[in-house]
């Protein structure tokens, strides 16, 4: 009993030394003095005392030096009753430039440390000073233009085995840095000694204008200690290795004076087009144009929008642009594309003006021009001939069913002979004169084949979906020019939502109200179908375009209705029906 209160009279008595205890002391200490550029310092700070953990600021050191990764421990210990506990910082030190310096008086809680003169020396490329490890940088250009891309590379100099490592990437203010492949490793002699070598590059894009500096990577390694002979169970004893690469300013150009257009510097930039139904036109049919703009050294959030300028009669239905930077050959390479979907509305012959982006050369230091050439096209008229039909409709079948019927006599309406070969059986007075059996044969042969084309009709016919026959429907209608027909027609087609075969079936129906309107017929050109043409419009949206559209296919038949009410009065009334004077292009 006595023992176990004898051990926790003691076991409170060290707590409240150790409670009670205040730094009385403060030491600082470095492990090198003078130290090359691109080594690092290993500044020790110990204090006696029970000291916070948090009580070191390494601020104040950020004026002279690049401030590393700050470690923290903490050590008590009792000998005759005597407490003594010591905490200890380790931070490391990178010089920012050559010179003498002074670390300042560490404080922790009211003691300071003694202040301390360092010595920074240029690197030392001799036989008599050991470099096993250092850092190189370069950069292709001290001077550039905003958001030019600045090539840097670095290289990793390793005479011997590391255990591991790591490189860290550059730093700039007001910039984009991207790695630029990936590392290449190969063996080269610098000063007489071999090294292997690792060299990564980076493409550094200026986000503003001035004069800035790109810090140097640090490299941190774990290397076998010199004295090998220390073992610790089955492994070698290792110790830290710290370089930086050499800083490098760079001098940012502001964008020179009278540039009014999107700023776009650059070595190369070119624009291309693609055609891929190529250059045939017809009114009325889409033809998508691809465009891209490709520039080289930039991100893809540099290019500016692609120009579109077309004819008042060519209706545009764009697809978003799409962007990608890509790296190739140690450069970036950035590309806009954009596609649009093209109407025209309007035959006869047009040009397309030419594509023209501004952009700056900063090899010549002057605007160029990617210009895609002024083209003229020509756009045919629409007929029933060439309108979009569904895949499977047969076009002989329309053919025979829209020939012309043959009267007793063997001729046709307008006189002309169905068969034409030569007869046998000559009567004395020269007078042709068929024999009777081959009349019959004839008409037999005739008969069949009414009979095999009707069939083979109703096959296809059963085969073949409802939007066919709708095709089929519009075809025939077309060359009939009625216009009940065509208008319901073109309500199976609205009501099927048949997209494809709806804008050939209004067109045959406004052909029908309007049979003296010459080509491409709009809705809004006459006043009583002008309210179809916004469904319309929707139409082709919802077909080639990927924005969204409010088409429904049940407004558009209440629309056509309306419309055909209000023909069918003024066609009644007698009322002269007559085109806007300014038709929807």
């Amino acid at each position: 009993m006595k023992a176990i209160l004898f051990t926790t009279t003691l076991f409170l008595l060290l707590r409240s030394m150790v409670v009670l205890a205040d730094v009385t002391s403060v030491e600082a200490t470095i492990d090198k003095n003078p130290v090359m550029l691109d080594e690092a310092i290993r500044l020790t700070v110990v204090a006696n005392g029970g000291a916070d953990r948090e009580s070191f600021d390494s601020s104040i050191l950020l004026k002279d030096f690049v401030v590393g990764r700050t470690s923290v421990s903490s050590q008590t210990s009792i000998v005759n009753f005597d407490t003594k506990k010591t905490t200890t910082w380790t931070t490391t030190l990178f010089p920012r430039k050559e010179g003498t310096f002074t670390i300042p008086a560490i404080s922790i809680e009211g003691k300071q440390s003694a202040p301390m003169s360092v010595n920074v020396i240029p690197v030392q490329q001799s036989e008599n000073v050991a470099r096993d490890y250092f850092v190189t940088t370069s950069i292709d250009l001290k001077e550039a233009y905003l958001n030019q891309q600045l090539f840097y590379t670095i290289k990793l100099h390793l005479a011997t085995n590391i255990e591991r490592g790591s490189l860290q990437s550059p730093t700039m203010q007001n910039a984009e840095i991207k790695q630029l492949g990936d590392d290449k490793q190969y063996t080269d002699i610098v000063n007489g000694r071999r090294y292997q070598i690792i060299e990564r590059q980076f493409a550094i894009v200026p986000q503003a204008s001035g004069e800035f500096t790109i810090r140097g990577p640090v490299f941190t390694a774990e290397v076998a200690a010199a004295n090998t002979n220390q073992r610790f169970g089955l492994f070698n004893r290792t110790q830290q290795v710290n370089r930086v690469g050499p800083d490098i300013t760079v001098n940012i150009k502001p964008i020179p004076a009278g540039i009014d257009y999107p700023w776009l510097p650059t070595e190369l930039a070119r624009v291309d087009e693609e055609w891929p139904q190529g250059d045939a036109f017809v009114v009325g049919e889409p033809i998508t144009r691809v465009v891209t703009l490709t520039a080289l050294g930039v991100v893809e959030e540099q290019l500016p929008e692609i120009p579109e300028f077309y004819p008042p009669h060519f209706k545009l239905y764009p697809d978003q642009s799409s962007t990608t930077t890509v790296e190739k050959d140690s450069t970036l390479i950035a590309q806009r594309k954009s596609s649009l979907a093209v109407i025209p509305t309007q035959a006869g012959s047009f040009v397309l003006p030419e594509v023209t982006i501004p952009w700056f050369n900063t090899l010549t230091e002057q605007t160029e021009y990617a210009t895609i050439p002024a083209r003229t096209v020509t756009v045919q008229p629409a007929t029933a001939a060439t309108s979009p039909t569904q895949p499977g409709f047969d076009s002989q079948a329309a053919s025979s069913a829209t020939s012309v019927p043959t009267n007793q006599a063997g001729q046709t309406e307008n006189g002309s002979e169905l068969n034409s070969e030569p007869q046998s059986g000559l009567a004395n007075n020269g007078e042709a004169q068929t024999p009777h059996y081959l009349t019959w044969i004839f008409a037999g042969l005739w008969v069949l084949t009414v009979i095999a084309w009707v069939v083979t009709y109703l096959i296809q016919r059963k085969r073949k979906p409802n939007y066919t026959a709708t095709s089929a429907n519009t075809v025939l209608v077309a060359n009939s020019g009625d216009e009940t027909a065509a208008f319901k027609s073109l309500m199976a087609s609205v009501k099927a939502s048949n997209t494809a075969a709806i804008a050939p079936a209004l067109q045959t129906w406004l052909k029908c109200l309007y049979p003296h309107h010459k080509g491409f017929i709009n809705p809004s050109d006459h006043r009583a179908t002008s309210e179809i043409q916004s469904h319309l419009n929707a139409l082709q949206q919802t077909r080639f375009s990927q924005s969204k559209s409010n088409w429904k296919p049940e407004s558009m038949q209440s629309a056509i209705k309306k419309a055909r009410d209000t023909w069918l009065k003024n066609k009644k009334s007698g009322k002269n029906t007559l085109t806007n004077l300014y038709p929807s292009t």
